[in-house]
């Protein structure tokens, strides 16, 4: 959260449970709704950018209120790479895993509905204990989405995507067990053949299960594909986070300790020792050094620090040890506004 100039506070929300710029929509239009707020959501970083007056509202009531729209969010200040990098890699390997068991079972279910000479008696019964698990767990994802959606009475996509699923497997089934699909058995000969033709309109003898199957494969390759590009999209952003410290080591009543980096203070003391990240900016008390600043300047050759020189977070100690006084930390680092500027340039519309 950081204070603005013109809107009093700025913050930046990470988003889940999108997935069309329908949703993105929804979120945006629910927040601007807040008074006091301006809201710029974007699909492709699953982030919002929220401006609003100091006192109009607070981080939680945001949250709080793209929950109430069906969605998840989470101060984007929280989230770490390795969240990151869980989140991203759990919706690709999990997309990845319904697409593959939706094609094996979808393609035998395409075949029969479209290749007669492949068809024997009572196929259908065959074609739709295949597409069950297909238009079921894996079409959930779109399923579950719109459900949330109709909670919320809302639509999206998903909705349109759902009910599309839903009535060509329903009509399939009460085809097949109520209807003349059974009937419908060809074996390849022109004399079946015509008599399926003739009960082409207005009868029950018809199923559509390999329509189905086939919206639920082609969906669920187009949103692996998606997640498979918002993954490199981000993993710029995840490879700068990553640079930063995790830990600090700082002297506290004599002792040394060791801390979560996010923990420090001004004014704490810290040891760096070699081979060590910075984890703030600082300035040397005692020790000498020589530091990789490559990461800042992307110059290779290492500057060297004694007591009195400023230091910057994120860069490495290479050879002597440090102790050092903290001066700027969290979002006030320089590392902290390097990130905030990337993250800028992804979230802005």
């Amino acid at each position: 959260m950081a204070a603005t100039k013109d809107s009093g506070v700025q913050v930046d929300l990470s988003l889940t449970g999108m997935s069309c710029n329908a949703c993105a929509a929804s979120i945006e239009k629910g927040l601007n709704k807040l008074d006091g707020v301006t809201a710029a959501v974007n699909f492709a970083t699953e982030s919002a950018r929220i401006n609003f007056a100091s006192g109009a509202t607070t981080p939680s009531a945001l949250i709080d209120t793209v929950a109430s729209l069906g969605y998840g969010a989470r101060l984007l200040a929280d989230t770490t790479p390795e969240m990151l990098d869980a989140e991203t890699n759990q919706r690709v390997t999990m997309l990845l895993t319904r697409l593959t068991v939706s094609v094996v079972l979808a393609i035998p279910v395409v075949l029969l509905s479209m290749v007669a000479n492949l068809e024997f008696r009572n196929w259908q019964w065959f074609a739709l204990a295949l597409s069950t698990p297909v238009v079921t767990w894996g079409a959930w994802p779109f399923h579950r989405a719109a459900l949330m959606n109709l909670r919320h009475r809302a639509t999206t996509m998903d909705t349109l995507i759902s009910i599309g699923i839903v009535a060509a497997t329903s009509w399939s089934v009460w085809a097949i067990i109520w209807g003349d699909a059974l009937e419908m058995t060809y074996r390849g000969s022109a004399q079946t053949m015509n008599m399926g033709l003739k009960k082409m309109a207005g009868d029950s003898s018809h199923i559509y299960l390999e329509v189905a199957v086939a919206v639920t494969v082609f969906l669920l390759a187009g949103r692996y594909f998606e997640a498979r590009a918002k993954r490199r999209a981000g993993d710029a952003l995840r490879s700068l986070l990553a640079l930063g410290a995790r830990h600090a080591t700082i002297i506290k009543n004599g002792e040394e300790q060791t801390i979560d980096a996010a923990l420090v203070r001004v004014g704490d003391v810290i040891v760096v020792r070699p081979g060590e990240i910075i984890p703030t900016d600082g300035v040397v008390e005692q020790g000498a050094s020589a530091l990789d600043v490559s990461m800042l300047t992307g110059e290779s050759v290492p500057v060297d620090v004694k007591p009195g020189s400023v230091v910057t977070g994120t860069t490495i100690n290479l050879t002597g040890r440090l102790i050092m006084r903290a001066t700027r930390v969290g979002a006030e680092t320089t590392f902290a506004q390097i990130t905030r500027l990337v993250r800028d340039a992804q979230t802005t519309k």
